[in-house]
């Protein structure tokens, strides 16, 4: 479930609602006990009896997820192009979405695809993007895999650090309070794109 979520975020229109970052986190939280990680992966694939290697599993399944979920929405723009421009809205597609990942691309260059994976919303929409300007493929795969492994890595090991350390320190299980932590991670990176998105934009002077 971990890895079809991932992929769908990051390479499918429907997937742009997922919540990535705090499904992550969350995954983080819990690898931070032997019992917890052996639950995600050894349920899963199998146990190696090392936290650490357990850990380095997930980190590179869900990153390789991300990766191919990239390659799928690549390839999507380079063969639907400007029509998507011209679609229909639906409740899986919104052209605004589209809109600001091309924005946040002209911006960025190259590193937008990087930077997108950190973004709500634009991360679903920069890898097609990046086909419909017909982004060089060996400049784009380089900056695919570099964004997810970093993306992946920052937000699991995040939340397992963040796990031992407040366990270790103040007893204070965060399992116990996923939902606040849910919330809290949605809220943080959204309501800056919402933010960035709903602000009056100032007028250029003629």
């Amino acid at each position: 479930m971990i890895l079809f979520i991932v992929f769908a975020e990051t390479g499918l229109f429907a997937g742009f609602f997922l919540p990535g970052d705090a499904l992550l986190f969350i995954t983080g939280i819990f690898s931070s006990t032997t019992n917890g990680i052996q639950g995600i992966v050894a349920s899963a694939l199998f146990e190696t009896n090392n936290q650490w290697a357990d850990l380095f599993i997930l980190w590179i399944l869900i990153s390789i997820a991300g990766i191919l979920g990239n390659y799928v929405g690549y390839w999507f723009g380079r063969k639907s192009g400007p029509f998507l421009y011209d679609r229909k809205e639906t409740f899986f597609f919104k052209k605004k979405y589209l809109v600001q990942a091309h924005e946040f691309y002209e911006r960025n260059g190259g590193q937008a695809i990087i930077l997108a994976r950190f973004v709500p919303f634009v991360r679903t929409f920069a890898p097609i993007v990046a086909g419909i300007v017909e982004m060089d493929w060996k400049k784009f795969s380089y900056y695919n895999i570099l964004g997810s492994i970093l993306w992946v890595g920052s937000m699991l090991f995040a939340g397992h650090f963040l796990q031992r350390f407040i366990m270790h320190q103040f007893q204070f299980d965060l399992k116990e309070h996923l939902e606040v932590i849910v919330v809290g991670i949605v809220a943080i990176t959204t309501i800056p794109v919402l933010w960035k998105f709903f602000s009056p934009k100032k007028k250029s002077p003629k």
